[in-house]
């Protein structure tokens, strides 16, 4: 199992990236978590099948249709002990 963790930088808090990143990691059985930060960022950790982490990291570049993603920050992680893909609270 491989995880990443991103910091997703632009047009990303109140548009649903957080509900859009959700499905996605659950429609591609990622586990992990997702949340906003104080900074205006999007913080988020993906854990799976090494396809299955760069297909929703892929998608993540995009992000849903009212995001405006300008970059993405991704480094090595460690995979979180418990399954599923939860929402965080703001740090």
């Amino acid at each position: 199992m491989n995880a990443r963790l991103l910091r997703i930088s632009g047009r990303v808090q109140g548009v649903g990236y957080r509900d859009w990143l959700i499905h996605e990691a659950q429609r591609n059985g990622i586990w992990g978590w997702v949340r906003n930060r104080r900074d205006g960022t999007v913080e988020a950790l993906l854990a799976g099948e090494l396809d299955a982490v760069q297909s929703v990291l892929s998608a993540c570049r995009r992000g849903p249709p009212l995001a405006l993603v300008e970059s993405i920050d991704e480094r090595f992680a460690d995979v979180p002990s418990e399954p599923g893909f939860t929402r965080r609270p703001t740090a």
